[in-house]
């Protein structure tokens, strides 16, 4: 039926300059969710609930500014191409300046989500066919995994010839991601803290925070014993926790207290510690929609600039809201608890429940249709540099789409978090598509504003802003590697 759909897609694409407003606000808003709305969870763990809340609205604010800049730099210059707006305003190292931020910050964001689906297709598959310990076959193996779905589902759809019919799959897309964000708010109500967890369905369980306990069952027995081991209580905390212990009893379940550690269920309103040096890097990564801006914009329909920032306020509004209210969500849940990637924060409190299950496929498939507009500005990138005379070619179409994915497979299967990938590209390239470039393009091409002028003042700072947040950044990013290093622990 996949096959079919998209076969349909590619028969009957749309033409440049037909997307309607709506179509092109799915696409947008499909740039910007995806991987923020798990990567941000990290983030608010590192620096607090007031503090992260401020960052978040602090960069939303600044990205609008920021495609403001780059759409009346595009009108200016006379171009909806990133790369020959660098090269008109500081010629070659301009147009090679952009291809490589847009490269490196697309295939940043291919790879986070190609880096879920390879970590959570294979537990969603596990946890549909009942398998409670990984059994090592090959559609248990996130590598085969992510291979099979570039393959089957993400190569066909990025034959597309431009953005249009990719409005529908980014609708199904947010429709998935508003549905992970209801179940969220839901599910808060239902698990108490502190949170128990599975340690690898070995029958080790533990109580993170109040009473710690280590559970002595075979969990193959766990379906006739009555106890119920997702601990879906609505009750209080403490109410839950009692009733927990009482079953258990009653099951023949022994356990035994390890300490307390009840402040982890105490939220944390501001937090410095090495790892919020990665919360702004992560935080500008996920606000990162510069490369779909222009190629969007080209392809709207009735185009005008101001249409086109219509789109983008919609859109990043839209999206504002949303992580703001599902990290604010999951923050009072996990409180301490959560991990590089939220969703395998959740196993540890829920391995076979069907609504999370259903979740996690939500967010798969989400994530899976968000690829093949990322991977769209770095083909036109690829093609303004090395083919910027020659006419459209569909081989030519489909070897860069093949190449650009083997290349991120290849990389997923090496690279061992992906927080090094949200911390790193987000204080690089993603810096640059905010901040300096829109407003360095702006201050070049824009010739009928005077230098004293209060928009190109506006600009400078940005820009200033810009480099000063980048080499900060880099700098802590990097210290923190340097410390963290398995060397440097060794000595």
């Amino acid at each position: 039926m996949l096959i079919i759909i998209i076969i349909i897609l590619l028969l009957f694409q749309q033409l440049p300059g037909t997307t309607s407003l709506g179509m092109s606000s799915f696409n947008l808003s499909n740039a910007i969710m995806g991987s923020g709305i798990l990567g941000l969870s990290y983030a608010m763990a590192n620096t607090g609930i007031i503090l992260f809340v401020i960052l978040l609205f602090s960069v939303a604010i600044l990205s609008l500014y920021s495609v403001h800049l780059l759409l009346k730099t595009a009108k200016e210059g006379g171009s909806l191409i990133y790369e020959k707006l660098g090269e008109k305003a500081f010629g070659w190292p301009g147009k090679f300046s952009a291809f490589i931020c847009i490269t490196m910050q697309n295939i940043g964001a291919m790879s986070s989500y190609l880096f879920i689906i390879k970590y959570e297709l294979p537990e969603v598959i596990r946890a549909f066919l009942k398998i409670e310990e990984n059994s090592g076959d090959w559609y248990l193996n996130g590598n085969y995994l992510i291979i099979f779905v570039t393959i089957g589902v993400i190569l066909p759809l990025s034959l597309l010839k431009s953005l249009g019919y990719l409005g529908y799959t980014s609708g199904f897309s947010l429709t998935c991601m508003v549905f992970f964000v209801s179940v969220v708010i839901y599910k808060k109500s239902q698990i108490p803290c502190p949170l128990p967890v599975l340690d690898n369905g070995v029958g080790n369980w533990t109580y993170n925070n109040t009473v710690p306990m280590h559970l002595v069952i075979l969990p193959n027995e766990s379906a006739n014993s009555g106890v119920n081991f997702m601990m879906d209580s609505t009750h209080g905390h403490t109410k839950g926790l009692e009733e927990a212990k009482d079953t258990l009893r009653n099951s023949g379940v022994k356990y035994e207290a390890h300490g307390d550690n009840s402040d982890k269920c105490e939220p944390k309103y501001f937090i410095f510690n090495s790892r919020t040096a990665y919360a702004i890097p992560i935080l500008a990564f996920a606000f990162v929609c510069h490369p779909e801006v222009l190629p969007i914009y080209s392809e709207l329909k009735d185009r005008s600039r101001r249409r086109m920032q219509n789109v983008s306020n919609i859109s990043i509004c839209f999206c504002q809201t949303t992580l703001c209210l599902s990290e604010l969500t999951l923050f009072f849940l996990f409180v301490g608890e959560v991990e590089d990637e939220l969703l395998h924060t959740y196993t540890k409190v829920y391995t076979f429940d069907t609504l999370l299950l259903m979740v996690r496929l939500a967010v798969l498939v989400a994530v899976t249709l968000t690829v093949p507009i990322v991977l769209f500005p770095i083909r036109t990138s690829i093609s303004a540099l090395l083919f910027p005379q020659r006419p459209f070619c569909w081989i030519r179409h489909f070897l860069i789409a093949a190449v650009i994915l083997a290349f991120n497979n290849i990389l997923v299967i090496f690279v061992p978090t992906i927080k090094d990938i949200f911390g790193f590209i987000g204080s690089s390239a993603a810096t640059l598509l905010i901040f300096i470039l829109p407003a360095a393009f702006y201050l070049r091409l824009v010739k009928k504003e005077p230098l004293r002028s209060p928009q190109k003042i506006g600009a400078l700072v940005f820009l200033i802003v810009g480099v000063i947040f980048m080499i900060g950044s880099m700098t802590l990013i990097i210290f923190d590697w340097i410390y963290n290093s398995p060397s440097s622990k060794h000595h």
